[in-house]
């Protein structure tokens, strides 16, 4: 997986500084990984990563694209906090079924197996994006971007968010979606017939309806606006249907 790098965030205040900044309860660590976000202020999401449990530290496993920025945004918000901030050589690794010894059940989703930081080699001929498509497990960079809320992408399905682990950035937007509106936009699978690249724009009707994204064995992830979303959408020459 070396489109992924691996932060260390250790010192004295690791723990406290990390639980009041990212979407997901720090202490939860004790059980495995911890997957979990951190957002803008709007609530918009910055980088979705993988908190890792180590001695005296916790490592992040974030896209290496991302790995910079957030190394950067984490150092701008540590002030006096006894904390350290470095990239780690390790490599992770995943594979399918049951955690091996040494290794960590993907906390999003059963059908992502496990994964590893002990340099083990990943599992190979794995169709990761039909796994993702089949269970509408979004991706940094492609699914997931600047303009995306966690709600809307799945956070709390895939056990990103915790409400009740008090406040860190972005919480008060996040926890008003959560309890006091209806999502009426989101991540969906959808069927498809033929193709279209991601980020074709989805219609009904001539109408804008949402936004195809990672497509795989007939099915897609979509972005959908849920109350125009149904059957005879077009995504350039491809039929996309949803049955809600």
């Amino acid at each position: 997986m070396t489109d992924r790098t691996v932060l260390k965030i250790a010192g004295n205040d690791h723990v406290s500084f990390l639980q009041g900044l990212v979407s997901n309860d720090v202490n939860r660590l004790k059980d495995g990984l911890v997957y979990a976000a951190i957002l803008t202020p709007q609530g918009k999401y910055l980088a979705d990563f993988l908190m890792v449990p180590a001695a005296d530290a916790i490592l992040i496993d974030v896209a290496t694209d991302l790995a910079r920025p957030l190394a950067q945004r984490l150092t701008m918000y540590k002030l006096r906090a006894d904390v350290t901030i470095e990239a780690t050589g390790i490599i992770p690794a995943r594979g399918l079924g049951v955690a091996p010894d040494g290794a960590y059940a993907d906390p999003r989703h059963p059908e992502l197996g496990w994964r590893a930081y002990d340099g083990r080699d990943s599992e190979a001929g794995v169709e990761w994006d039909a796994i993702r498509v089949a269970h509408c497990i979004p991706e940094t960079g492609v699914e997931l971007t600047g303009d995306s809320y966690l709600l809307e992408a799945g956070f709390e399905r895939l056990n990103g968010v915790d409400f009740r682990k008090g406040c860190y950035v972005g919480q008060e937007v996040t926890a008003r979606m959560k309890h006091k509106t209806e999502l009426k936009k989101g991540l969906a699978t959808v069927s498809i017939q033929g193709e279209a690249p991601v980020g074709t724009a989805i219609t009904l009707d001539g109408k804008p309806v949402g936004t195809l994204f990672t497509q795989s064995g007939g099915q897609a992830i979509a972005y959908l606006r849920f109350d125009r979303a149904g059957s005879g959408m077009q995504a350039g020459d491809a039929v996309v249907g949803w049955d809600g």
